[in-house]
């Protein structure tokens, strides 16, 4: 086990880190236990450290972590085996440590992985998926119904379900027929071709006999059903091709967008798609000197094409949502529900996890996609052999959701060199000159973007980031699982005429403006944090100091409300409706309605705005970047 020294040495390196958490540790509590969970369930993660009685620094420019050591390290040791041993479903049996740094008491605790045949491990009192909990970056994640197949190492099932209300009239005869032509091309001898259509069904598993009707399966359904079939049985599933002009989502309130739904068969979608999409893209030609033959410069046609396909194939048919394609003039960012089953730093490497066996066997064998795991490879590949930007890939596991991100933009053309010499008195690195090259078009980058543009590890990208932090090329946004980095006051860039450039020391960015965020789903309130609150003092019990509300007579009855509710609410529901009677008169800050019930912000959170946002009857204002710093909540309606 590692030393508590090398580990706060660690931790002070990267801002993030997936395999070391630290608590104050003055009691053992469920964030604790969490933690041991997700340690103990992360698959190939070796487990985790906890270091009790270290805390990173709050008020300080360059938060740092420090020890602040625990009194009572004899009861926190026994409190945390016992619970380890009789809160889950079966014992988890962590190695304690007891050290001294700086004078003060530290436990090191390290979580072993289980076994794959004991895993998952979860809270024996709320069951499964709920009580399991995954190492996602460095934050613990609940378990998905999509993260039991991960665990119990099988495929999804639902591809091979039946729809109830599906029947042989919903098949596409061109559908069948297309797959025929292309399966023929890999393999003109294919003992399949010889079947009849519905013995083919029957043999792709897209077909059953249920209680003597035909039924389709879900993939029968999305493989070969028709257009109709698409729109009466699953009226979500469909692509939306979205055109934004400008490189922000709806920077233009007056021109926003433009979308292009497509639905359909996935065989067919897989051209329909990629033809909407190549016709509206950039292109080139260069004819090198001395060269007959030109060669074509844009964004490569097979990497779009294996973007597309990647998130027919992979995208999770359990969320009633469409794939985004959003087309913005700098780059194509690819949404499409489910997160990865493979972690981040894995992607690209042999190896492939389906959710949907059928759909991905149908994919193969008709020479549209493999299924080895080397599709982001060669992405990355052929990206770099255009001189593009490599792709970069963001899995949120918390909203169930995946972004693949291509930039059309050619990376160190002559403007960005003479651009990127203006950071020579810094000395960075090639890694470095890289991200600002991303961050001028994107807008900003996390750890896991700077990793994969490249081809680092964690450490490595958080010593750079914190190098550029400190030079202040960049300045950081967030904290924890949430860290960003925009743009900093000595991050120069062009003016709107993209000729003229600021000086160095000229602020590129006022640093209390909102970032865009890096995959930039739909949504109107990305540009309105809520007003700050100033209202004249209110006597009622319960009721926060005189600058902390609103001029707003709605929220002076409300708050007259919440001090009738007295010290101790045992009424969870009358809560949760001053809640929504708040949120609807404005988005609200978490610690704004928390100062007016003069609660918490963190137990507030826990105890009530997590399972309305869960229940539906709040919203987020930025739902693409849920650890926004502006973060609010509004009610549903």
């Amino acid at each position: 086990m590692e030393s508590t020294k090398d580990l706060i040495q660690k931790l002070n390196i990267a801002d993030e880190c997936t395999t070391i958490e630290a608590k104050k540790g003055s009691a053992i509590d469920r964030s604790i236990l969490e933690t041991v969970c997700a340690f103990a369930n992360e698959p190939a993660l070796g487990g985790g450290n906890i270091l009790l009685g270290v805390e990173q620094e709050k008020d300080s420019l360059f938060p740092q972590y420090v020890v602040s050591g625990v009194t009572n390290p004899d009861k926190l040791q026994l409190d945390l085996s016992t619970q380890c041993a009789s809160v889950f479903n079966q014992p988890v049996r962590p190695e304690i440590s007891v050290e001294q740094v700086s004078g003060n008491t530290v436990l090191n605790v390290f979580v072993p992985e289980l076994p794959e045949g004991q895993k998952p491990v979860y809270f024996r009192n709320e069951g499964l998926p709920r009580g399991a909990y995954r190492r996602i970056g460095s934050s613990d994640q609940r378990c998905t119904d999509d993260d039991l197949f991960v665990f119990y190492n099988k495929e999804d099932s639902l591809d091979g379900s039946v729809v109830k209300d599906s029947s042989w009239n919903d098949v596409s005869e061109e559908a069948i027929s297309l797959y025929r032509n292309l399966r023929a091309k890999v393999n003109p001898y294919a003992e399949e071709l010889q079947y009849n259509d519905t013995d083919l069904l029957r043999a792709l598993g897209c077909m059953r006999n249920d209680n003597g009707e035909i039924k389709l399966t879900y993939a029968g359904l999305l493989l070969f059903g028709s257009r109709i079939a698409h729109r009466r049985l699953l009226p979500m599933v469909r692509v939306d091709y979205i055109r934004v002009p400008g490189n922000d989502w709806i920077a233009d309130p007056d021109n926003r967008f433009v979308t292009i739904d497509m639905r359909g068969s996935l065989l067919e979608m897989v051209q329909r798609v990629f033809s909407q999409i190549s016709d509206d893209l950039p292109k080139g030609f260069l004819l090198p000197e001395g060269e007959l033959q030109a060669e074509s410069i844009g964004l490569p046609t097979r990497v779009l094409r294996e973007a597309i396909v990647n998130a027919l194939i992979h995208r999770t048919y359990r969320e009633n949502q469409p794939i985004q394609i959003i087309r913005y003039s700098n780059r194509l960012e690819i949404i499409n529900p489910g997160f990865s089953l493979k972690p981040e730093e894995y992607l690209g490497e042999p190896g492939s996890k389906n959710r949907n066996p059928h759909i991905a066997a149908v994919f193969h064998d008709t020479n549209l996609a493999e299924t080895k795991g080397s599709g982001i490879r060669t992405m990355r590949a052929l990206m770099q052999k255009a001189n593009l930007l490599p792709p970069t890939f963001e899995s949120n596991h918390s909203r169930n959701q995946f972004t693949t991100r291509l930039l059309l933009h050619h990376f160190l053309s002559e403007e960005d060199v003479k651009w990127l010499a203006t950071f020579e008195p810094y000395d960075l690195n090639d890694d470095q000159k890289r991200a600002l090259i991303f961050i001028k078009e994107v807008g900003a980058i996390d750890n896991s973007a700077y990793r994969q543009l490249n081809s680092i590890d964690t450490l490595k990208a958080s010593a750079d980031l914190r190098d550029l932090r400190k030079k202040d090329i960049l300045y950081q946004k967030g904290k924890g699982k949430a860290t960003y980095y925009i743009p900093g006051i000595t991050f120069a860039r062009y003016q709107e005429d993209d000729v003229v450039r600021k000086p160095l020391n000229t602020p590129a960015l006022e640093l209390k403006t909102p970032p865009p965020a890096l995959n930039t789903p739909p949504s109107t309130a990305l540009n309105t944090p809520p007003p700050e609150l100033n209202t004249p003092p209110l006597t009622k019990p319960n009721t926060p100091p005189a600058d902390e509300l609103p001029p707003d007579k709605d929220i002076e009855e409300i708050v007259v409300k919440i001090g009738d509710l007295g010290e101790r609410v045992n009424d969870a529901n009358k809560v949760k409706e001053l809640i929504l009677e708040i949120c609807k008169i404005r988005p609200y800050k978490a610690s704004e309605i928390a100062k007016l019930f003069n609660r918490e912000e963190d137990y507030f959170k826990r105890k009530y705005l997590s399972s309305m946002i869960a229940d539906k009857t709040l919203t987020y204002t930025y739902p693409e970047m849920i650890n926004h710093p502006e973060q609010a909540y509004k009610t549903k309606d």
